[in-house]
């Protein structure tokens, strides 16, 4: 369906006019150099990302005493996720997992998420235990 038909209104069930996309957010804090790596200089990416996963995103620079911005993510949750998992990817020391970050922000960045593209972010049993160990350890 053509995303502008949803815009317009003429789709009733677009996600955003469903209450359970707002009910609990997404939230995370990233450095500023993070950001702007995958929302692009001045946000120039956002809108791109926003229409490619059906999320919106706001961003508060400087949010924290250290200088982090916080992100705050609703849609609907395996777009949530999604973003999360592009989010870790980047942010990973382990070159595989940055690698497949960056294909992961390629991706959003110019094309809308298929379901394929959504159920692929989970489906890696071993990425799932190298994220657990880059948040637990620090790797």
């Amino acid at each position: 369906m053509d995303l502008l038909m949803d815009i317009d209104g003429f789709n009733e069930n677009a996600w955003w006019t469903l209450p359970e996309n707002f009910g609990a957010p997404l939230v995370t804090f990233i450095d500023e150099a993070q950001g702007e790596h995958i929302f692009g200089h001045e946000d120039l990416y956002l809108r791109s990302i926003e229409l490619h996963s059906n999320t919106l995103i706001q961003l508060e620079r400087w949010f924290t005493a250290s200088g982090q911005t916080r992100v705050t993510v609703v849609g609907p949750l395996r777009a949530k996720r999604w973003l999360m998992d592009l989010i870790r990817s980047v942010g990973s020391q382990q070159a595989y997992h940055q690698a497949r970050g960056e294909k992961m922000l390629h991706r959003v960045q110019n094309q809308t998420l298929s379901t394929a593209d959504l159920d692929d972010s989970f489906s890696m049993p071993a990425y799932t235990f190298g994220l657990i160990l880059d948040i637990i350890f620090g790797f």
